[in-house]
This record gives structure tokens, C-alpha cells and sequence, in this order.
């Protein structure tokens, strides 16, 4: 019993354990790039907003433990709310990006690394999907706030189509329901925030930028489209049990087998991707 209350407690003192690490990382960046008053505002806002969201994402799942990979996760939202706090910065004045891009390169890397940590672990989890999928929206937001200024106005729809996405859940019930599981999804976030990070390096001309986060956005078009198609062929589906975690996952095939072989070379494919999008993101 004592050991269950104390591995309880530390799964609802997560969000303070997040709150009070953002603020370190508001004070490290006050002290450091000197943050203007509004810009440390905006960063403690963004810090309590999404530690609430987390301690409601908890407090609806009640799992006994955090896994490993939520406990990336929520580095990665630290992280977040860091980018989010230099932006608005770049707003107010002139600024140098690259304590800004640092970080958002940082939280790129971890978002595959929290993946991995999770497959190897075997402790994937409605939740930790969940919160991944919350931090990945929040830090593309924060980074087309911080290019829209260079780039036009148009670059925070990639930003808030995630938000746009749950906002029409609010009067369409059928588009609440729960996704299946799809990698390209995932891909397809991870090229906006890599795209992102490269236009807020402004190491690119600015058509090429331009065309880059154009392509962007229409992937991620691309991705809701289908996502919202989905929804729509089973708007009138009976109430049953949803689409899971472990839908669309390619099949168990004997050790060996191609289907093994096909998994493990886009793991590899992915991986090698991952590193040369950070190296490119870090040159820049």
C-alpha cells in the first residue's frame, strides 16, 4: 500500500515537477538572453496552461506510474515552454535565434527519442500518446509564432491547426472520437517542426523558406483531411469500443520474416533522417 500511495503521489506531482523545471529554465533564460517582463509573462502562461493540461490528461487516464517515455515527454514540454517564452521575446525586439533554436532542435531530437523509449520499454500508453501529441502541437505553435513575422502571417495556420482541429470537436460530436493510430501522422508532425526550426534559423533565403513551410502545409492539410475523412464515413458508427493505440500497426509476423525486415528498415530509415534533420537544423 505505502509503495502504490508514494508511486500514486509522484504521478500527480508530475505537473508540479514540470512547473517548477520551466520556471528554472524562464530564470536561466531571463538571466542569460535577458527576457523581456512580457516575454517571462507569456512563458509562466504557456507553463501553467499546458502543466494543466497535463494534470487533466492524468487525472482522466489515472495510471498508477508515469512511464519512462512520459517522463521524456514532459522534458520536451519544458522545452516547449521555452520556445514559446523566446518567441514572444522576438516579438518585442530584436534577437538573436539561436537560443531559440537550440531548444526547439533539443525538443525535436527528444520527440523520437521518447518514441523509442517507449517501444523498447513496452510501456506505449493511451496517455503518453496523448501528452506527446499535446507537446508536439504546442512547440509547433510557439515556432510559427516566431517565423510569422519573417515569413508572413499565413505560417500560423500550421500553428493552430491542431487547435482548430479540437475546437470543431466542440460542436461535432462525431468528430471527438478517438483517431487509429497512424505513423504518417507522426512524420508529418515532425516535418513541421523541423521546417519550422530551419525558418526560424533564417539561415535560408526567404523564397526558399517560403516554399519549404508552403510544402509543409500542405502536408499537414493533407493529414487532417484524411483524419477528419475518417471520422466522417463513422459519424454515425454505433457507440462501441474506438479505434485504439494499437490499430493500424503493422501485423506480427514471425522473427525474420519480411514484414520484420520492412520494420526495421524504416525504423533505420527514420532514424538516419532524424539525425541528418538535426544536423542540418544545428548548421543552420
Amino acid at each position: 500500500m505505502f509503495a502504490y500511495g508514494g508511486t500514486l503521489r509522484a504521478v500527480h506531482s508530475a505537473p508540479m515537477i514540470g512547473l517548477a523545471a520551466q520556471a528554472l529554465l524562464l530564470a536561466a533564460a531571463a538571466a542569460t538572453v535577458g527576457l523581456a517582463g512580457t516575454s517571462w509573462v507569456v512563458g509562466a502562461m504557456c507553463a501553467l496552461i499546458l502543466n494543466a493540461a497535463v494534470a487533466q490528461a492524468i487525472a482522466r487516464h489515472r495510471p498508477t506510474r508515469l512511464g519512462p517515455a512520459s517522463w521524456v515527454t514532459l522534458a520536451r514540454a519544458t522545452l516547449a515552454v521555452g520556445v514559446a517564452a523566446l518567441a514572444a521575446d522576438s516579438l518585442v525586439r530584436s534577437t538573436s535565434p539561436a537560443p531559440l533554436v537550440t531548444l526547439a532542435v533539443v525538443a525535436l531530437a527528444l520527440d523520437w527519442v521518447d518514441g523509442q523509449v517507449a517501444r523498447r520499454t513496452a510501456t506505449e500508453s493511451r496517455l503518453g500518446a496523448q501528452m506527446d501529441g499535446e507537446v508536439d502541437a504546442f512547440l509547433i505553435l510557439a515556432l510559427s509564432v516566431a517565423v510569422a513575422p519573417t515569413a508572413g502571417a499565413w505560417v500560423l495556420t500550421i500553428g493552430a491547426a491542431r487547435y482548430a482541429f479540437l475546437a470543431a470537436g466542440w460542436p461535432l460530436a462525431w468528430m471527438r472520437a478517438p483517431l487509429p493510430r497512424r505513423d504518417w501522422r507522426k512524420s508529418v508532425t515532425a516535418v513541421q517542426g523541423i521546417v519550422l526550426a530551419i525558418a526560424a534559423a533564417d539561415a535560408l533565403p526567404r523564397a526558399l523558406t517560403r516554399v519549404a513551410l508552403a510544402a509543409a502545409l500542405v502536408l499537414l492539410a493533407e493529414s487532417f483531411g484524411r483524419d477528419v475523412l475518417w471520422l466522417w464515413r463513422r459519424r454515425r458508427a454505433p457507440a462501441g469500443p474506438h479505434a485504439t493505440l494499437e490499430e493500424e500497426k503493422p501485423r506480427r509476423e514471425p522473427s525474420g520474416g519480411s514484414g520484420s525486415r520492412r520494420a526495421r528498415l524504416r525504423a533505420g530509415i527514420a532514424a538516419v533522417l532524424t539525425v541528418l534533420a538535426v544536423l542540418i537544423v544545428w548548421v543552420a
